[in-house]
This record gives structure tokens, C-alpha cells and sequence, in this order.
């Protein structure tokens, strides 16, 4: 038993859409003293943990789980993010509950609060700013579909629309829709001539959130194919850069490190634990992809991913641009934290001058 928690009450909460389950146990003991559902809002939240004495709380990661733990901390609580994830006992039993798994929650922290792989949220002012990005990601997506939609139905038709670029689209391939499509089709051009407006607007409070609010992230867009977008995400995905004591951490927190099964005499490689935050994930892929362009200018980066990948076959480019994703991660958290000037062909450099000159 966790000597942190003896003479403690545990509190393990299971966070459920509409209602939470609460069980409570002795610390020392391990009895339970009490259980409850409460409506999964702030207010019930607030009511119910101020009447409670301090305890340790843990609660898992989910949709509710930021402002549930702020919530439980405000009231003077003591609370333990679980990584779901992390948790075989609860996330993959084959037999879940909402009476058992609070209590299963409490009694782990009850053992030793590090089996629940701790997570820390970002603060809220971080999050509303992240839902930005966010935000501008699923209009994209939606106008994406639209498009597609839209060149869909004028092949069926015997017609195509022509290549554009997605801000454009709405108008230079409205020309090109079918007369006996027009009524059909107008409704979509509409929709992606609103998102794009929209799209527009986000961005704009993108670059003013890069510029004004967080200009660390002029540290990282001196990499060639890190912008704004994709360095303010990675700025507010880490949070405290800080509670990364060695960059290479920072891969592996993204997901983009390759997993191990290792069991006796056997060693499984494994691909890419794909955990952590995956839209940032996909963000480093596509600033990998850029790059790893023929036109994209030389760097460590560049010349590492044309190593891997050089056989041309496919499962070596996407071992090449998975690795580099990675070692951008590594890269971006060390600019982050050391505010140094980035120099792209540090590591060509460094080994040019160790090497020894050669007599004619």
C-alpha cells in the first residue's frame, strides 16, 4: 500500500455523459464507505466535493475530464488523471461497470498512484485556445467533403471540374457545373464559400495567437515546414515544456515512438504506439511530408528521412517520414526550451569537422 494514501480517503470517480458514479474508501483499510451518482455538470460536481473532506481523487481521461479535475481540485481535492489508456484493468476488461470501475479506479491510486500513468491537462485558457486549431481542422475537413461531393456528382454527369486549390474552389469551378446540376450543387458551393470565409477567420486568429500570445513559437517556425499552425499546436499540446527532462521523451509522448513486446527470450519490434495526441501526430506526418520534398531546402532532417527512404518503396518512405516526424518532435521541444537559432545542417557540419584532413 502507497504510503501517500494511508489515513486518506480515495476517491475514484467514472465520468459518464449524463451521470458520474463515485466510490469512496478508506485509505487504510481499503473499505468503502460510500457511493453516489451525481449529474456529470459543474454545478453537481462543485455541490458534492466542497461537502467532502480533502482526498485523493482519480478520475480517467475523456471528453469531461478537464473540467471535471479542475472542478474536484477547486474544491480543495488532491486529483490523479488517470491515462486511460494506460489502465488494462478498467479500459479493456471484458466486464465493465459504472459501479465497479470507480471503485477500481480508487483502489489503484490506493496501491500506487503512478499504475494510473498520471496525466496533467492543460490549463483552460490553453484549451480554449487549442479548440481554435481544432476548430479550423474540422471545417477543413468538412469543406473537403463537400468538394469531393461536388466532382463526384459532375463526373457521374460525364463532366469534371477542374483542379483548384480549396480556397478557390468556390469560384473558379462553379462555371463548370452542369446546367441540370445548378440546383443541386448550388447549395454545396454556398456551404464551401461560407467554411472558406470561415476558414479564413480562424487562421487570422492563428497568427495573431502565434504572434501575440505565444511567440515561442517563432522559435520553431525557423524549421522549414513548421508554420504557425502547427507550431502553436505543438506549443499548446505540450503545455510545460519543462516536464519533458529529455526531448526524445517527446516523440514517445506523441505516439511516434515504435512500441516493444518483450517477453523472455523474445523481443517483438512493433510500429508506432500511435498514443498521445493524434491530431498533433498528424500535423508532424505532414510537416515530415514537406520536408521530405525534392524541393524542400537541405537539413539534418531532409537528409536522415532520404537515408531510410532510399530503397523508394513505400514501406521504407513511410518508415522515412515517421522517422523524421519524430525527430521533429525531438527537435522542436529542444528549440522550445533552449531558445537557440536553428541550424539546419548542425549535425553535417559537426561531422565534416571531425573528420581528418587527408594529406594530397
Amino acid at each position: 500500500m502507497n504510503q501517500h494514501t494511508v489515513g486518506r480517503k480515495i476517491a475514484g470517480i467514472d465520468l459518464g455523459d449524463r451521470d458520474s458514479w463515485v466510490c469512496i474508501i478508506d485509505g487504510a483499510s481499503g473499505e468503502v464507505l460510500e457511493r453516489a451518482t451525481i449529474p456529470t455538470s459543474g454545478e453537481a460536481f462543485g455541490a458534492y466535493f466542497a461537502r467532502c473532506e480533502p482526498m485523493l481523487v482519480a478520475l480517467e481521461t475523456g471528453t469531461h475530464s478537464p473540467w471535471a479535475s479542475r472542478a474536484v481540485s477547486d474544491a480543495g481535492h488532491e486529483v490523479i488523471v488517470a491515462n486511460a489508456r494506460q489502465l488494462p484493468l478498467i479500459y479493456g476488461a471484458k466486464h465493465k461497470s459504472d459501479a465497479r470501475d470507480p471503485e477500481k479506479l480508487a483502489r489503484v491510486a490506493r496501491l500506487d498512484v503512478r499504475l494510473l500513468a498520471p496525466v496533467e491537462h492543460r490549463p483552460r485558457e490553453q484549451q480554449r485556445d487549442l479548440s481554435v486549431i481544432r476548430s479550423r481542422h474540422a471545417l477543413v475537413r468538412s469543406r473537403t467533403l463537400l468538394i469531393n461531393a461536388a466532382r463526384g456528382m459532375v463526373k457521374a454527369f460525364g463532366s469534371r471540374l477542374p483542379k483548384c486549390d480549396a480556397d478557390a474552389f468556390h469560384k473558379v469551378a462553379w462555371e463548370f457545373v452542369p446546367s441540370e446540376l445548378g440546383l443541386s450543387l448550388h447549395p454545396i458551393f454556398e456551404s464551401v464559400t461560407t467554411l472558406t470565409r470561415q476558414i479564413r477567420e480562424l487562421e487570422d486568429e492563428i497568427e495573431r495567437l502565434a504572434t501575440d500570445a505565444y511567440p515561442q513559437t517563432q522559435l520553431l517556425t525557423q524549421v522549414a515546414g513548421v508554420g504557425n499552425l502547427s507550431a502553436l499546436a505543438f506549443v499548446l499540446t505540450l503545455g510545460d515544456p519543462q516536464r519533458f527532462s529529455d526531448s526524445r521523451m517527446v516523440g514517445a509522448y506523441l505516439g511516434l515512438a515504435p512500441g516493444r513486446r518483450q517477453s523472455g527470450d523474445r523481443d517483438q519490434p512493433m510500429s508506432i504506439t500511435k498514443a498521445g495526441d493524434q491530431f498533433m501526430r498528424v500535423l508532424l506526418m505532414q510537416c515530415a511530408n514537406f520536408i521530405l520534398r525534392r524541393d524542400a531546402p537541405d537539413s539534418d532532417l531532409k537528409r536522415h528521412g532520404q537515408k531510410l527512404g532510399k530503397s523508394g518503396s513505400k514501406i521504407a518512405k513511410r518508415i522515412a517520414k515517421v522517422a523524421v516526424a519524430r525527430k521533429l518532435a525531438v527537435l522542436l521541444h529542444a528549440l522550445l526550451t533552449s531558445g537557440e537559432v536553428y541550424e539546419p545542417l548542425r549535425n553535417a557540419s559537426a561531422r565534416r569537422r571531425r573528420q581528418p584532413l587527408v594529406s594530397a
